[in-house]
């Protein structure tokens, strides 16, 4: 019994110690002052870099359109717009956007900015290939795989529902008796109905 409030002691020494400890991690973790229990504000240069202040063309729709059609080079496998909005320590999708940006800038259209990344990198920049050539394959076939597999399902399918037919019955062979036998059998049936 003493052994049992002794564990008790020491596990409530332990949470008393805990949360006693509990403000000074917790203001150690937030990196800004001011920063309460209804979310952490987190400062951009602990990142490794400070944001670019945001300008109109980070929110243009037609730039957007652009990035979203071009493949981030850092590896990520995400679009251009989508790596530089969501993962705030790569450093490739805003130099991406700043390069959309300038060439829009310049007055070059959507189809040149894309034109100009395929000269530079390549057409494994583009998150689709262009619908032109053997590429067509690429969007056709997936389509194509689907129709002959539904295809050989439902023949499969029927032919299974189907089976075999079912085998006409045999006649039953003639009864392994005598005639005088068969006679008095007939007899009795008689009787039985009757």
């Amino acid at each position: 019994m003493t052994s049992d409030c002794k564990r008790r002691e020491f596990f409530g020494l332990m949470v008393s110690s805990v949360l006693s400890l509990s403000p000074t991690v917790r203001q150690s973790v937030d990196s800004l002052p001011g920063s309460g229990p209804s979310g952490r504000l987190w400062d951009p240069s602990r990142a490794g870099r400070p944001l670019e202040p945001v300008v109109a063309a980070d929110n243009d729709a037609a730039i957007q359109a652009i990035e979203k059609r071009l493949h981030c080079t850092c590896g990520c496998g995400l679009d251009v717009y989508t790596c530089r909005t969501t993962d705030f320590t790569c450093t490739t999708s805003p130099a991406m956007h700043q390069h959309v940006v300038t060439l829009a800038q310049q007055g070059k259209s959507a189809q040149e900015i894309l034109d100009a990344f395929v000269r530079e990198s390549g057409v494994a920049i583009l998150m689709a290939p262009p619908k032109r050539g053997f590429n067509l394959a690429g969007y056709f076939t997936p389509s194509l795989v689907i129709l002959v597999a539904g295809v050989l399902l439902v023949l499969a399918l029927r032919r299974w529902t189907r089976g075999a037919p079912a085998p006409i019955p045999a006649p039953p062979p003639p009864p392994d008796a005598s005639p005088a036998e068969l006679e008095r059998l007939r007899h009795e049936l008689e009787q039985f109905q009757e």
